[in-house]
């Protein structure tokens, strides 16, 4: 009786959440369970979405969404009743095959080992065990999402670690970013590890939900009872003698200490030093003057007159959060942005729908692989230069003119009847040349009567008058500097001094920040950074996976070195140089090189310091393995080069 209950109440609960599944994604399950072809084939082929949207119905009819729910209905209840799945796992041809269909344009066929990879992840992949010698000890620099991440992987594969956090919590920007509206860009499913779903409740979760989701992760994988939390590292030295990393930290007491490690992995991440602003007069403002970054709550902004500088990704979350709450709201914005829409902004996952990717997870996997392509790989042709493309300066391509054009109307729309705001927001460089936004409200805040958008870049501050560079003047009671970050320079919170006593400051002469993969750097033995230069994903989508790569990549060094009875690698300078120049020869011909815009992407000498320019699967290739042999140099011959 009672099991009877209980599967009459499952299929109860998986009915209720039918209306909210994602179609495409059904065809995939139903492909997967049954293994019938019919599903791949008329009348059931979904039309191709637009933009980034979900494409929940597929675009088509109905009644033909109703027979294709049915269906999966019948498919889970056989499934959950012990029927085999029929294709228990999936090749990266058929995952392609099947994607292309669902997704109604064609899926390069080099992504079909990095889909497979993905659903193996997805499934509860772990890394082989490492048996590095006794007392062989990594120090790991950050409990955010980096950190956490590695720590798990780390305890997988049985190497001994630390971890230490300044923070009292896991989760990184996300426990220090604060400000309203402060959230992520990328879908939750999509902003989450392979190898731990977020059970999000919103479909573009902000700060709390996400920091919680980080948190979650590091107490049920018992990292937060490792992590040493309120402990800041001040400087770490490699010690030539010893061949081994030597960190000051500071103890939540104050109190200071040195330990001693083989290995060094920092995960501090780049969106953590705030820019300011070079005003004059920005310090005598008269009034509170708050950075997003170090959000301050006790201001007061309700009745206020407040003036935001700048309009990039932190500024269109938080004008729309504070619109309703101050007296008016100006915006000075130095350079314009594109905004894509995105229909599930702050929209709810139905409680039905939760379920559902709970008790499912084949569904869950799919509906992430999907995700995975829309933002993550999509738009990559889009941001390559056509030589031959006749309008240089408004786009890279004709794809990338198809994305102008779309995105041109979509302002359109939101601003109708506004003629003098679609002049100020309707950017002159290519779409993508910056980071791509998502509108969360903002054309429609721009647009209030008590919000003034001002198109020019702040001259100076007197008092509590903030002067435009073009003879517009505000009043102001608080002023929010929404100016971003000093991304340049990679691993600024920690002082890092390598072989010779050279510092990463020295190394990168400051702001020109390198690294082979984004991880290794020749004079930094045993050294490995993540979320390095060149891995953030300009084409879209979440960095995580970019992240778990490079986790990968130091795993298999340190099984290679175990392996090898090697104590100290270290990257080979030929190596460093030729991979750096190779992925700016690539930038050269790609939208972050376009001479018509500024963007924090570029250091002052015109280098791509962030953008990693390689498709998903290629850098993926990347980083499969680490080789020893060809790119490192290893202890005999590190101990070479100190006596040298």
């Amino acid at each position: 009786m009672e099991q009877e209950a209980n599967r009459e109440a499952f299929e109860r609960d998986i009915r209720e959440a039918m209306p909210y599944t994602n179609i495409p994604t059904l065809l995939l399950l139903l492909h997967q369970f049954t293994g019938e072809d019919r599903w791949l084939k008329d009348p059931f082929q979904p039309e191709r979405s637009r933009g980034l949207d979900d494409n929940d119905s597929g675009g088509l009819s109905p009644e033909i969404q109703a027979q294709i729910r049915e269906a999966a209905v019948q498919a889970i209840l056989a499934w959950k009743g012990g029927s085999a799945v029929a294709k228990p796992s999936l090749s990266g041809d058929e995952l392609i095959q099947m994607m292309t269909v669902t997704e109604a344009e064609p899926i390069p066929a080099d992504y079909a080992s990095v889909m497979a990879d993905k659903l193996v992840r997805y499934a509860g992949y772990a890394p082989e065990r490492i048996s590095v010698p006794e007392g062989f000890r990594v120090l790991i620099v950050g409990a955010g999402m980096s950190g956490v991440a590695a720590a798990i992987k780390l305890a997988q594969a049985g190497v001994p670690h630390t971890i230490i956090e300044k923070q009292d919590r896991a989760g990184g920007v996300w426990s220090s970013h604060r400000y309203p509206g402060c959230g992520v860009d990328t879908p939750g499913h999509l902003y989450s590890y392979t190898f731990a779903p977020g059970n999000w409740a919103t479909y573009f979760p902000l700060q709390e939900e996400i920091q919680g989701y980080f948190h979650r992760v590091a107490e049920e994988s018992g990292v937060a009872d490792r992590v040493r939390f309120g402990t800041e590292c001040l400087t770490s030295r490699y010690d030539e003698e010893s061949h081994t990393w030597h960190s000051l930290l500071r103890n939540p007491d104050g109190t200071e200490e040195t330990l001693v490690s083989n290995v060094v992995i920092t995960g501090v991440g780049t969106f953590t030093t705030p820019k300011l602003p070079a005003i004059p007069g920005l310090e005598t403002f008269d009034g509170p003057v708050v950075h997003t970054a170090r959000w301050d709550s006790d201001v007061e902004l309700e009745g206020k007159r407040v003036a935001v500088i700048g309009n990039g990704a932190s500024a269109m979350q938080l004008v729309p959060a504070i619109a309703d709450t101050v007296e008016h709201l100006s915006i000075f914005q130095r350079s314009k942005q594109w905004a894509a829409p995105f229909s599930k902004f702050h929209k709810k996952v139905p409680e039905p729908l939760r379920f559902f990717l709970r008790e499912v997870p084949h569904y869950e996997w799919l509906y992430r692989l999907r995700l995975s392509w829309i933002f993550d790989s999509a738009v990559y042709d889009a941001l390559q230069k056509d030589p031959e493309w006749p309008h240089p300066e408004r786009s890279m391509n004709a794809i990338n003119d198809r994305h102008r054009r779309f995105f041109t109307r979509y302002i359109n729309e939101q601003l109708e009847g506004r003629p003098d705001l679609i002049e100020k927001v309707t950017p002159d460089f290519p779409p993508f040349g910056k980071r791509m936004l998502l509108d969360n409200g903002w054309y429609k805040a721009v647009a209030r009567p008590d919000v003034t958008l001002i198109d020019e870049a702040v001259a100076r501050i007197d008092g509590n008058r903030i002067h435009g560079v073009g003879g517009q003047v505000v009043e102001a009671d608080v002023l929010i500097l929404a100016t971003g970050y000093d991304v340049v320079r990679y691993l600024s919170p920690v002082e890092l001094i390598g072989r010779g006593g050279v510092s990463i400051r020295e190394a990168w002469d400051d702001v020109d920040s390198r690294a082979y993969l984004g991880t290794v750097v020749p004079g930094f033995p045993n050294f490995f950074m993540l979320y390095g230069p060149n891995t953030q994903l300009g084409h879209g989508g979440s960095f995580i996976y970019i992240v778990e790569c490079q986790i990968d990549y130091v795993l298999s060094v340190l099984r290679a070195m175990s392996e090898t009875s090697v104590d100290v690698v270290e990257c080979r300078e030929d190596v460093y140089d030729k991979y750096n120049e190779t992925i700016q020869s690539m930038h050269q011909n790609m939208i972050w090189s376009h001479p018509g815009m500024s963007t924090y992407f570029r250091n002052e000498r015109g280098r791509i310091i962030t953008q990693n320019p390689w498709k998903l699967p290629d850098f993926w290739a990347l980083t499969r393995e680490a080789n020893l042999d060809s790119d490192y140099i290893t202890v005999q011959q590190v101990a070479e080069l100190e006596r040298a």
